[in-house]
């Protein structure tokens, strides 16, 4: 019993841990850890383990850190980039061109010539009739004398009157049949280009409305049946219209294409005498006095 074993009541002494046992230490009270309400951070993490990978490179990111050496290469690699495309866009609307042979350019390049050449030629020849009208001491019989002038050449166009000049002809053999109506067309519109001033296809007269309808071998030319071979009379500049018909995929190449076969003669004179009843119009009349 405790009474018997420490009969005066002393408090039982300390005993020493003996050297086996080791010296106890008491253990410092550790705090308990708060508990973070429900949808919040633990006030313990820090801020950097809060934010999710998304936001971290976003935070890295944004906003931007640009130096000025960035700025001045991005400037000018922008300015290199915009010369390349205008260059390459130069490049490739002449790439149609770059397939043609030398003489084919050539031909080309002297056709673009004669065109100008033609256009100053007939500004040339308006002034003289101005100098002439202006320096006329009969200015009335010399607008008498241009009038008449005028009327031959409206009457060539219009096909009332026959025309003779130097200028080509051209055939066009169709043993196949394959030729269509609108590859003569684009005859005419070529010879119209080149400078033609009077055409005749057969024995019709070509003018401003004339068309072409049909098929290979039944193909009528403002109503009329024409059949091969087609015998095209062309008056103007030889030197213009030949090549004309000849540039890389022109006419002649067209009907080559189809086996049709096209020859062309130039000559000092070719007579048009092929000709159209004048047609008074209906409802259009002279606004002059």
């Amino acid at each position: 019993m405790n009474s018997e074993e420490n009969p005066k009541g002393e408090e039982p002494e300390a005993v020493a841990p003996s050297a086996d046992q080791p010296e106890r230490k008491p253990k410092p009270e550790q705090p308990k850890p708060e508990q973070a309400e429900p949808g919040q951070a633990e006030p313990d993490q820090p801020q950097a383990e809060q934010q999710t990978g998304r936001q971290r490179l976003v935070a890295v990111l944004w906003p931007p850190r640009v130096s000025r050496a960035q700025l001045i290469v991005a400037v000018l690699l922008f300015v290199l980039g915009l010369g390349l495309a205008i260059q390459v866009r130069s490049t490739s609307d002449n790439s149609a061109l770059r397939g043609a042979r030398q003489e084919d350019l050539v031909r080309i390049l002297d056709e673009l010539d004669n065109r100008t050449q033609r256009l100053e030629d007939e500004r040339q020849r308006l002034e003289d009739q101005r100098a002439e009208l202006e320096n006329s001491s009969d200015q009335a019989e010399e607008a008498r004398k241009q009038t008449r002038q005028k009327e031959q050449q409206l009457g060539i166009l219009a096909g009332t009157v026959a025309a003779q000049g130097p200028g080509i002809t051209l055939t066009i053999e169709d043993p196949s049949g394959t030729v269509e109506s609108d590859m003569l067309l684009d005859a005419i519109q070529e010879l119209r280009a080149a400078g033609a001033e009077a055409i005749q296809v057969n024995d019709i007269r070509v003018v401003a409305d004339t068309h072409f309808t049909g098929t290979g071998g039944e193909i009528e030319v403002d109503g009329k049946k024409i059949t091969a071979p087609y015998r095209f009379k062309v008056i103007g500049k030889p030197q213009d219209l030949e090549p004309a018909l000849n540039i890389p995929g022109g006419v002649v190449q067209t009907l080559e294409k189809e086996q049709a076969t096209a020859t062309v003669e130039r000559s000092q004179k070719i007579v048009v005498d092929a000709l159209r009843p004048a047609k008074r119009p209906d409802y259009a009349r002279s606004s002059a006095p």
